[in-house]
């Protein structure tokens, strides 16, 4: 399923083909993560709050007073 990309500008752009960007839900204004894994370069999509909404475990009292000491750290 690899595909061949051209990087377009000098500041190294490319672009992520469409059937991919729509396979995993990258529009504009999606953030990626990039790293270099020996020879090769990864994007992972990092999901946006909305995407995160409900997927917590945790009683919204206990993040909540996670958050608080957190901040308190800070």
């Amino acid at each position: 399923m690899a595909k061949e990309v051209v990087v377009t500008r000098r500041g190294g752009q490319t672009t992520i083909p469409k059937e991919y960007r729509q396979k995993l839900g990258i529009r504009e204004g999606s953030k990626l993560k990039v790293d270099i894994v020996g020879e090769k370069i990864t994007f992972t999509k990092v999901p946006s709050l909305l995407e995160l909404a409900g997927t917590s475990k945790l009683s919204r009292e206990e993040a909540y007073r996670r958050l608080d000491m957190m901040r308190e750290e800070g």
